[in-house]
């Protein structure tokens, strides 16, 4: 057995792959495609399923990928909080998470807190959380050494 990816649901699959593109250093895994049909409505149990998907390479990581679904038909909920049950965050770690944090707020993410530090004089470990342009928490983490 073997992990295989994470997959989030976008309102704007194109527009968010590139964010995590432009800003982590992801790139596409294959050619961008939609499935739709019988198969892909079986699948995932919804009825007339279209489902437009982006795979993206995750930065220093070999197999496991970043999967973003667009659907053709979704369900606005609101906002989930920090600590609410089920997916918590996509983590990132950074060379410098000032610069990374300024790219984030550009590209039209949002801080959630600030930068902290949780480590110790002598090995720094610096983290925020944010969040990207469609809401979902991104956490960026610098390690000790590179501050």
């Amino acid at each position: 057995m073997k992990f295989s990816h994470v997959s989030m649901v976008a309102r704007d699959a194109d527009g968010l792959a590139e964010f995590y593109k432009r800003i982590f250093g992801c790139e596409d895994r294959r050619p961008r495609k939609t499935m739709s049909g019988e198969k892909a409505s079986r699948g995932n149990g919804l009825p007339n399923a279209e489902i437009y998907s982006a795979w993206l390479t995750l930065p220093g990581v070999d197999g496991p990928f970043l999967e973003i679904l667009e659907y053709n038909n979704t369900h606005d909920r609101p906002t989930p909080l920090v600590n609410e049950p089920g997916y918590g965050h996509i983590s990132f770690e950074v060379e410098n998470i000032q610069t990374t944090f300024a790219a984030v707020v550009r590209a039209g993410g949002k801080p959630l807190g600030e930068i902290t530090d949780f480590g110790t004089a002598d090995t720094p470990s610096l983290v925020v959380y944010m969040r990207d342009p469609e809401g979902n928490v991104v956490e960026l983490e610098q390690r000790s050494g590179e501050i």
